[in-house]
């Protein structure tokens, strides 16, 4: 099983993942991008906005991406994986192209490997305004809300282009209600 937790900053990622390693202690928790050595170079190259253009940018995380199938999730098929963000935010961060050609472009870093499960954790245009507001924010969110918003619609676009078994969550329910969704889609 091939977990996937995606979602546009402060959709509350980092909380539902930190409830799975509590309730799922045998599985393989890793993150895209910087889930290995060179993936995490590449993830501060990119974070800190040292690629000026957008291509280049999308080419250092596929990179990132190849590298982490081959490293991660490949050898452990036969583990639960969960991860931290996958092909779909690369797909959906690289928007200055055409979707369908970011998704062939990840097929090929991925040697069509996807996730099995997919989960959206999805903000409002209030929702994340708010949740911003309380936060430095780095070279992508620094962006702004609608840049986050269009992200996240890419997002959602791409899951149902790719025809992934998915959930997509309103991330300003609770913790508990939350989790408790998680836990029903990846157990269903």
């Amino acid at each position: 099983m091939y977990v996937v937790i995606e979602g546009i900053d402060t959709a509350g990622k980092s909380t539902q993942l930190d409830i799975l390693k509590n309730n799922h202690k045998e599985a393989i928790f890793t993150k895209e991008p910087g889930g290995t050595q060179l993936g995490l170079k590449l993830r501060e190259m990119a974070l800190n906005g040292e690629a000026k253009s957008k291509v280049a940018e999308m080419f250092l995380f596929l990179a990132d991406r190849a590298e982490h199938i081959e490293e991660v999730i490949k050898p452990n098929e036969k583990n639960m994986i969960v991860s931290d963000r996958s092909v779909i935010s690369g797909i959906a961060y690289a928007s200055n192209l055409p979707l369908e050609i970011v998704i062939s472009l990840n097929l090929i870093a991925t040697s069509n490997t996807l996730p099995t499960h997919v989960i959206l954790l999805e903000l409002t245009k209030e929702e994340l305004t708010k949740r911003l507001q309380g936060k430095s924010n780095d070279s992508i969110e620094s962006r702004g809300i609608d840049y986050l918003i269009n992200i996240q619609n890419r997002m959602k676009e791409t899951v149902k282009m790719l025809k992934l078994n998915h959930i997509f969550i309103d991330a300003s329910l609770s913790i508990k209600e939350i989790s408790e969704k998680i836990e029903d889609f990846i157990n269903g």
